[in-house]
């Protein structure tokens, strides 16, 4: 069963992916996914066969003995079925009970020696393969994981973003870190990109904020945990919901265009990004002198044996720069990030100077 997802047309609707967490029983799977079905807003079946856990002990998956259960689902609905591998035997397996689609998930991701395994045997297999993004917040470990699929013959390759764990992150189970996904897509602008708001939140009540700016960037749908009794559920029981929520959620969400050809929106657009086209000019000038300046300073500080790094002073910068910043509407945590690399861009030409 041929998955829409690599052969989807501008207009088409954002392609969503969904089931529970973990296969549990055959009931379970059986009725999740048939509601599921039920509410036309699904375009393929989701369930966890095996699950990596952190500490040993807890539920692992039923393994194996799920995959006849998930293949009826795929019958009963006409849906084709996704499933997470993590070796060579689980994509065995998969392969040997049909399944559609293949992801590969956070913690697999980020061990090349996994994701060589995963290749190697899906030599000369032509099956659609997901790769969820590493765990950590390492962008090129994401690349070779793609690279290793794409190295072995994969055709078809696509994306999960399931946000990325942060040390004090409060707010979500994995911070988005949408720049991060953003520079994949650029990387890969024909690569299907899909986001998992139920691994970022981690709870029911954020899941359309999440899945709203997954559309809102254009990604090309999302992967939502759903199960027939969430509150009961064996695994991560805090993030999935009911189908019937789940078509609630999908209904309210606005699906948004790449691009349109109504002249006047296209004309206003076109001159808006050209102001954008020069203020960034300007920027780019302004920086450059910022450092012909940082240069100046680095030979004073040579000529008097004076560290780089002045601690007094750059806590005056980043203060004074937070209060303009919030004075145009500059979220705080952005000026940090901003000036930080302002700052180790000066610290680079001021030590230039100091090592002539």
């Amino acid at each position: 069963m041929q998955s829409a997802l690599f052969n989807r047309q501008p207009n088409d609707k954002p392609y969503l992916i969904s089931g529970p967490c973990s296969a549990e029983t055959e009931e379970q799977v059986l009725d999740t996914c048939q509601r599921l079905a039920a509410t036309g807003k699904v375009q393929a079946l989701r369930a966890g066969i095996w699950k990596p856990r952190t500490k040993p002990g807890g539920f692992e998956g039923v393994g194996t003995k799920g995959l006849p259960w998930l293949k009826k689902a795929s019958e009963l609905t006409g849906l084709p079925i996704a499933v997470e591998v993590a070796t060579a035997k689980h994509v065995e397996d998969c392969l040997a009970f049909g399944v559609d689609i293949l992801w590969v998930g956070a913690r697999t991701t980020g061990n090349p020696f996994s994701v060589q395994e995963i290749a190697n045997v899906l030599r000369g297999v032509q099956v659609p393969v997901l790769v969820k993004n590493p765990i950590h917040p390492e962008l090129e470990l994401w690349v070779g994981a793609v690279e290793r699929l794409q190295k072995a013959g994969l055709e078809k390759v696509g994306l999960i973003h399931r946000g990325f764990s942060s040390y004090g992150n409060t707010d979500y189970r994995n911070a988005p870190m949408w720049h991060l996904p953003i520079e994949m897509k650029r990387r890969h602008p024909d690569m299907p990109l899909l986001c998992d708001p139920s691994h970022i939140c981690g709870r029911r009540d954020t899941l359309f904020t999440v899945a709203q700016q997954a559309l809102n960037l254009g990604f090309d749908g999302n992967m939502i945990e759903s199960h027939q009794d969430p509150d009961a559920a064996w695994s991560d029981a805090k993030q999935q919901i009911t189908p019937e929520v789940l078509k609630d959620l999908i209904q309210a969400l606005v699906w948004r265009h790449e691009t349109t050809d109504q002249r006047e929106f296209l004309t206003a657009l076109a001159s808006l990004r050209e102001q954008i086209n020069q203020l960034d000019a300007e920027i780019i000038q302004l920086l450059g002198r910022r450092m012909a300046v940082a240069e100046k300073i680095g030979e004073y500080k040579k000529e008097n044996d004076i560290t780089i790094l002045q601690t007094a002073r750059w806590n005056e910068v980043l203060e004074r720069a937070q209060r303009q910043g919030n004075s145009v509407g500059l979220t705080p945590e952005f000026v940090e990030q901003y000036f930080a690399a302002v700052h180790l861009e000066s610290i680079n030409h001021q030590n230039s100077v100091m090592n002539r």
